[in-house]
C-alpha cells in the first residue's frame, strides 16, 4: 500500500505525551501503563526500545499497531496522525509480534496473499514469492504452516509484516527461542531492509543484539521514558571502567597502596591478576599503574574493559 501523501518525514514515528490507563476490573485497581511517553524515532534508523517486563513496551507497541486504544496523547506514523488518518497510519507500519500466531491450515504463500489482500495490495503489486525466497522459505511456500519449524514460522511472520511494503517495521523480540545461525540470518536481512530505507524498531531481551544493531535506544521503565539517545551517548553514561593488571608473579592479596584507595574497587582474580574497577572521573589508568608499580609489582600485561549496554540498562532500571 502506498503512503505517498507525505513522502519522507524527518521522523518515522512521533509520539507526544502518550498515556494509557487500563480501567479497574476483577478486583484489580486501574493501572497507568504509559505515563506521558514522548518519542521521536528518526526515519531510516534502527531504534531499540528496551525495558524490563511490565515496563509498558507491549502497550506502546500495541497502540502503534492499532490494537489498543490510547487514553490520551498523539501518535504520528510516517507523518499520518493516528486519530485523523488511522487507515494510512496503520498502513505505514508492519509489526512482527513476539507470539507465533499463524493459521496452521494455510501455506506460507496463502498466508502472505491474504495479508497483502487485507491491505488492498493489488495482485500485480504483491511480493509474495520474492519475500518468501529472501526469508529462506522459497522451498516451503506450498506446505502447511503447521509443518514449519519455530524459526521458519518467525520468518513467515516477518514476511507477513512486510506484505504491504510498510516504511516502518516493528520487531518485538524477533529472535526469542531462535538458534544462533538463524538469529544471524535474521539480522542480516534486517540490515538489508534498513539499508533499503525501512525504519526498524526493535525490542529485545538480548542486550548484546541491541548494542550491535541499534543506532539509537530508548529505555522505558514503569511507563516512563528514562533514556532516549544515541547508543554511543547511552553507553557513555556509565562511567565505570575495569583494568586487569597481570603481574609477572601471581598475587594473593591486594597491595596496600591500592587497597587504601576509596575511589576504586580491587579484587584478585583466580589466576593471580589484579582487577581494578574505577570511575574515570575520580581516577586514571596512569595513576593506577603508578600505584601498582610503587607496590613493587612487575607488570606483564594490562587489559581494560568498559561496561556494555547491559551494564547501562541494569544501572538505570535497578532500584536505588
Amino acid at each position: 500500500m502506498s503512503t505517498t501523501a507525505q513522502e519522507t518525514p524527518d521522523n518515522a514515528i512521533e509520539i507526544d505525551d502518550l498515556r494509557k490507563v487500563y480501567a479497574a476490573r476483577g478486583g484489580e485497581p486501574e493501572k497507568e501503563a504509559l505515563k506521558g511517553v514522548s518519542l521521536a524515532i528518526p526515519r531510516g534508523s534502527i531504534f531499540g526500545l528496551l525495558g524490563p517486563n511490565g515496563a509498558g513496551k507491549s502497550t506502546l507497541i500495541n497502540i502503534l499497531a492499532g490494537l489498543v486504544n490510547k487514553t490520551s496523547g498523539s501518535v504520528r506514523i510516517w507523518g499520518f496522525d493516528q486519530d485523523t488518518n488511522p487507515r494510512m497510519s496503520r498502513a505505514s507500519i508492519g509489526v512482527v509480534p513476539q507470539e507465533l500466531h499463524l493459521d496452521p491450515f494455510f501455506t506460507p504463500r496463502e498466508a502472505m496473499e491474504i495479508q497483502a489482500g487485507l491491505y488492498g495490495v493489488k495482485p500485480a503489486d504483491r511480493r509474495t514469492e520474492s519475500l518468501l525466497t529472501a526469508l529462506g522459505l522459497g522451498d516451503k511456500m506450498n506446505v502447511g504452516a503447521r509443518s514449519l519449524s519455530g524459526g521458519m514460522k518467525r520468518r513467515l511472520l516477518i514476511g507477513k509484516a512486510l506484505a504491504h511494503s510498510p516504511p516502518v517495521l516493528i520487531l518485538d523480540e524477533p529472535t526469542a527461542g531462535v538458534d544462533i545461525d538463524l538469529r544471524r540470518q535474521l539480522w542480516d536481512y534486517v540490515r538489508e531492509l534498513n539499508a533499503g530505507g525501512v525504519t526498524i524498531i526493535l525490542t529485545t531481551h538480548y542486550l548484546e543484539e541491541a548494542e550491535e544493531m541499534c543506532d539509537r535506544i530508548a529505555i522505558i521503565n514503569h511507563g516512563t521514558v528514562i533514556a532516549d539517545e544515541s547508543k554511543d551517548a547511552l553507553l557513555g553514561r556509565l562511567d565505570r571502567k575495569t583494568v586487569t593488571i597481570v603481574p609477572v608473579a601471581p598475587l594473593s592479596t591486594v597491595p596496600q597502596t591500592l587497597a587504601s584507595q576509596a575511589a576504586i574497587e580491587t579484587t584478585i582474580t583466580p589466576d593471580g591478576a589484579l582487577a581494578i574497577t574505577y570511575s574515570r572521573r575520580e581516577a586514571s589508568l596512569g595513576t593506577l599503574l603508578e600505584l601498582t608499580h610503587s607496590a613493587g609489582i612487575e607488570i606483564r600485561d594490562v587489559t581494560t574493559s568498559e561496561a556494555g549496554l547491559e551494564g547501562v540498562f541494569l544501572d538505570m532500571v535497578s532500584p536505588t
